[in-house]
């Protein structure tokens, strides 16, 4: 590391809030693009590179010199990315559990009232939110993508496309490709 920049980070270090500054705004157009690259998502990337920064605002004087302070931010950023995902995922699967608990008790309303669960409904609880409710409005409701577009605040192509990747979603599940 140049000698100028251990210098910025030891100033840092010590509580001056223009080197900390500095060698934050030299690095984060680094870093966010490597979190682009991890992430594939610049909404993601850009909220880790946040989460990075005020990591390495809180910890600048842990930073030691052995490795370039890019090195070191880029460490922290993978950590984060990392942590988050795995926290995504345990979320995701609870998630899960809670939604399939719902639509179990769901079906068991419905044959509790002699009403037929059928294997559309069936196929329709593995629709993401946002395609079981184009593909609702359209067919079952029968409004056009236009309003549904307007219901939901997406463009009407977007509600159709949305509609059509969940029918083709609905047809894989009942095996009718």
């Amino acid at each position: 590391m140049e000698a100028a920049e251990l210098e910025e980070v030891r100033r840092a270090a010590e509580g001056d809030d223009r080197a900390l500054a500095a060698l934050l705004q030299r690095h984060y157009a680094f870093v966010y693009k490597y979190l682009v690259k991890v992430t594939m998502d610049p909404n993601v990337a850009e909220e880790t590179v946040q989460d990075t920064m005020i990591r390495c605002m809180e910890n600048i004087h842990r930073y030691d010199g052995s490795s370039a302070f890019s090195s070191w931010m880029i460490t922290i950023a993978t950590r984060i990315y990392i942590d988050k995902t795995r926290r995504k995922k345990r979320e995701n699967g609870w998630l899960d559990m809670i939604r399939s608990e719902a639509i179990r008790r769901f079906r068991w309303q419905f044959e509790s009232r002699n009403e037929e669960w059928t294997d559309v409904m069936d196929a329709m609880t593995r629709l993401t939110p946002e395609h079981r409710v184009a593909v609702l409005l359209k067919h079952y409701y029968g409004y056009g993508y236009d309003e549904i577009g307007e219901m939901l605040g997406i463009p009407s192509g977007t509600a159709k496309s949305r509609t059509a990747y969940g029918l083709r979603q609905l047809r894989k599940e009942l095996g009718e490709v």
